[in-house]
C-alpha cells in the first residue's frame, strides 16, 4: 500500500484476467524494486525495464525505455501537481503526449511535479514480444517470441553489467548516468547522408505534437548515436579523468571519481560537437540538465 506520507509504496486497485493488473505507484517507489515485484507477482509489461536506476516518478518524464519496451506502453495515467495551474491534475496516456524518450513533463520544465503513476499490466508467467534483437539472442528466442518473465529479467541485468549500467560502488564504469544521448532521428534525406554503413532502424510512425495532436512521420529514421560517437574518433574510455567515457559503453559519460558537472558537459559538448561536424547530426541530451547547459 502506498504510505500515508505518499512517496512511497504500491497499491494494488484491479486484477482481473480479463483487464490484467491495476497499480497505483509512489513517485518515490524504487523503480528496479518496482520492477521485481511486478516479475514476482508475474505481472507482464515492465520486464525488460530491469536494472534501471531512479525513482517510479522519473519514467513518465523520460518515457524510459530499453530493449524493446517503453513505459508509456504501460502506464494508464499519472497524477502531478500542476505549478502553473496550482493544483493537482490527473493526466491520461493520451495528455503525457509520450514520444521517444520524451513526454509533456519534459517538453514543460519545471511545470509539474509527479505524485504517482498508474500501471495497466498484463497478468502471466511469459513475457511480452521480445522485438530487441540482442535480448531475444541471450534468450535463445527468435525476435518477436516470448520467454518467461524470471529470464527475462536475469538476461536484461547480465546484459546491463556488462555495459557497465548496472550501479556498482566499486566499478567506475557505472558512475553514469545511463545513456547520455538519445539516437537521433532524421529526415530521409538526412539519413541518406550518413555513411552507408551507420545503423538505420524505423522511427515510431506516430509523434505527439502540441496540445497531443499526432504528426503522421513515415519517413523518419531512427540512428545509432553509440555509431555516430565511436565513427567520430571518440572510442570507448575517451576522455581524461575524472570525467571520461565508460570503456564498455560509448554513450555513458562516467564519473572516474571527482569529476564535477562542468567536467561531465565540457565533455559531452566536445562529443555532440565532434559528432556534429563530422556527420552533420547534432545530438541531444537525454538527461534532463539543471542549472547547465551544453551550449553555455
Amino acid at each position: 500500500m502506498i504510505r500515508t506520507d505518499g512517496l512511497r509504496g504500491v497499491e494494488t486497485e484491479d486484477v482481473a484476467a480479463c483487464s490484467g493488473a491495476f497499480l497505483r505507484v509512489a513517485a518515490g517507489e524504487p523503480w528496479d524494486d518496482f520492477v521485481a515485484s511486478c516479475v514476482g507477482q508475474r505481472f507482464v509489461g515492465v520486464e525488460a525495464l530491469s536494472g534501471i536506476p531512479g525513482l517510479v516518478g522519473a519514467t513518465p518524464i523520460q518515457n524510459v525505455g530499453a530493449y524493446g519496451q517503453e513505459v508509456s506502453q504501460t502506464i494508464a495515467r499519472v497524477r502531478a501537481y500542476d505549478r502553473r495551474a496550482g493544483e493537482v491534475k490527473t493526466l491520461f496516456a493520451f495528455d503525457c503526449r509520450f514520444g521517444y524518450r520524451s513526454s509533456v513533463f519534459k517538453r514543460e520544465p519545471g511545470r509539474y511535479v509527479v505524485l504517482s503513476v498508474s500501471f495497466q499490466l498484463g497478468l502471466g508467467r511469459m513475457s511480452t514480444p521480445v522485438r530487441y534483437g540482442e535480448l531475444a539472442s541471450r534468450l535463445g528466442v527468435e525476435p518477436g517470441g516470448l520467454a518467461p518473465l524470471a529470464d527475462v529479467r536475469e538476461a536484461v541485468l547480465a546484459l546491463r553489467r556488462g555495459k557497465g549500467m548496472v550501479l556498482d560502488a566499486a566499478d567506475h564504469d557505472t558512475w553514469s548516468a545511463g545513456s547520455f544521448f538519445t539516437n537521433p532521428i532524421l529526415t530521409a534525406e538526412q539519413a541518406a547522408a550518413l555513411p552507408e554503413q551507420a545503423p538505420r532502424f524505423p522511427a515510431s510512425p506516430a509523434l505527439f505534437g502540441k496540445g497531443g495532436t499526432v504528426a503522421v512521420a513515415d519517413d523518419r529514421v531512427k540512428t545509432s548515436a553509440a555509431w555516430l560517437i565511436e565513427h567520430a574518433g571518440f572510442g570507448k574510455g575517451y576522455g581524461t579523468p575524472p570525467a571520461t567515457l565508460s570503456t564498455r559503453h560509448s554513450l555513458a559519460l562516467t564519473n572516474r571519481g571527482g569529476a564535477t558537472a562542468a567536467d561531465l558537459v565540457a565533455l559531452a559538448r566536445e562529443i555532440r560537437d565532434g559528432v556534429e561536424a563530422r556527420f552533420g547530426v547534432r545530438l541531444v541530451p537525454e538527461p534532463v540538465l539543471v542549472g547547465i547547459s551544453l551550449d553555455d
